[in-house]
């Protein structure tokens, strides 16, 4: 299942990580965020224990997005020892998310 990340745990969950984490930035009133939900879940069920993939509400937790210029959901960042290595802006099918995946473990 994928992570929950929040305000409150980012630093220590993604930024502190030197382990790939994919974070999704999503909100539940938006169509295309629902619509890669479960592609989300299956690279973290995939990707299990060798890459940390979550989400991060964006109207329940404002300070990270606006740290990262999210202005257009779902907006997945690909974060490596602290850095933003890649970046995603829009649905995309799960090919798209395993090859950027592969391309930063």
């Amino acid at each position: 299942m994928a992570a929950v990340f929040t305000d409150a745990n980012f630093d220590t969950e993604v930024i502190a990580s030197e382990q790939l984490t994919v974070v999704d930035f999503w909100a539940p009133w938006c169509g295309p965020c629902l619509a890669i939900g479960p592609t989300i879940e299956a690279l973290a069920k995939e990707y299990d224990g060798k890459v940390k993939i979550g989400k991060i509400n964006v109207d329940e937790n404002p300070n990270v997005s606006i740290n990262y210029g999210v202005t257009s959901i779902p907006c997945i960042l690909f974060i490596k020892n602290g850095q933003v290595v890649d970046k995603q802006v829009g649905a995309a099918p799960k090919p798209v998310f395993d090859k950027k995946i592969q391309q930063h473990m």
